[in-house]
């Protein structure tokens, strides 16, 4: 196991356009990252494929995982890229500017402490609640609340992680934002209270 950086680790095969990459995070294998903020703390394993996202501290992104991918026009004649990416086919013409602004402003949102399963897809405009779980292979369409737990296709609410009371102090104490040092006086805390307990402890 390589100790990561606190500028963060980028694989060398992995691409990252105009992203910012948070402390102590890492970008795997063969993955894209296209306007991306990627958290402290946070990761994406191998192949993953994230556009136009805001991700939160601690995210935890399996392989695999499609990110805000882009829709193709449903209510034209034709669903084919040829209509904006013109230049593609014919010297003569430009691509379609006002679709591609379109595109762009259509921005995912990941919360803090969050688990992204194997192969889920998210798709733009979505948020993803601190402490939510979306399960391997679900293709997430509608806003996940915090800290409930989704699964299927499309993804629906399985369960919740926490009682709500829970859920509410956990938002309330915002850990995630605790700095370096105090994440590592409060780690065996972390490994052995539940939340109730390590909320006891911690709370003010």
């Amino acid at each position: 196991m390589v100790r990561l950086p606190e500028v963060g680790f980028v694989h060398a095969s992995a691409t990252v356009i105009d992203s910012t990459i948070g402390r102590y995070t890492e970008v795997g294998q063969g993955s894209l990252l296209d306007r991306v903020e990627l958290g402290d703390y946070s990761y994406c394993d191998r192949l993953c494929d994230m556009e136009s996202a805001t991700v939160g501290r601690f995210a935890n992104i399996a392989s695999f995982v499609r990110v805000g991918a882009p829709d193709h026009p449903l209510d034209r004649a034709s669903l084919h890229h040829f209509m904006y990416r013109s230049s593609m086919y014919w010297d003569e013409e430009h691509d379609d500017a006002e679709w591609f602004a379109k595109r762009r402003s259509r921005r995912t949102t990941i919360g803090h402490d969050t688990w992204i399963g194997h192969g889920a897809q998210i798709k733009p405009d979505i948020v993803v609640g601190n402490g939510a779980v979306v399960a391997s292979g679900a293709i997430v369409t509608k806003n996940v609340l915090p800290y409930a737990i989704v699964a299927g296709v499309p993804a629906r609410v399985i369960r919740f992680r926490q009682p709500p009371e829970i859920v509410s102090r956990l938002e309330r104490l915002a850990w995630w934002n605790w700095d370096h040092a105090t994440l590592a006086e409060r780690l065996l805390d972390f490994r052995s209270l539940s939340a109730k307990a390590f909320l006891d402890r911690y709370e003010e």
